[in-house]
């Protein structure tokens, strides 16, 4: 028995009458959540990142040649607010890891984009995140990380659904 289901079994004997097996998947989910999130952290810091930090740069790297993206592109891919992008950027120029760029397009407009140091810090922690996701999945066999990805899948579709 673990916590979640502890915590399932204490409302279903104070609440016979409700169901709550939802509770024990979202239980469930929250809280591999935070375990994947845990592993996810220690490998940022080791590099002296953040999940944000990480998140701007990354989706930079992604972005392919020459590693830059309006600023609204950065929100749409991260899906942040915009004051929180502005400064998760400012903190990133301040240590040299983005540089804002006039666009070469429309001189009204900055790009950010990926200093050398930027671009080099995170192909090694994009390196150092593969591997962690990887241990953190590593005791699951293949077939049922399939499954799991398929039941996620569909898991999150069924939330969009019923929230949107």
């Amino acid at each position: 028995m673990d916590h979640v289901d502890f915590i399932t079994a204490q409302w279903a004997r104070e609440r016979p009458d409700l169901d709550v097996s939802a509770m024990g998947i979202i239980g469930r989910v929250a809280r591999l959540y935070l375990s994947y999130q845990e592993g996810m952290q220690a490998t940022f810091s080791r590099f002296g990142l953040n999940a944000a930090k990480f998140d701007v740069l990354a989706t930079l790297r992604r972005a392919g040649a020459p590693y830059r993206l309006s600023p609204g592109a950065l929100l749409q891919a991260t899906m942040v607010a915009s004051g929180t992008m502005t400064n998760r950027i400012s903190r990133l120029e301040a240590e040299g890891l983005v540089l804002r760029q006039i666009n070469p397009e429309d001189s009204r407009s900055l790009l950010i984009e990926l200093s050398a140091e930027g671009l080099a810090l995170i192909d090694r922690v994009v390196e150092g995140h593969v591997a962690t996701q990887a241990q953190l999945l590593a005791a699951m066999p293949d077939a049922e990380r399939t499954a799991f990805k398929t039941l996620l899948s569909r898991a999150q579709a069924a939330a969009d659904q019923a929230v949107g």
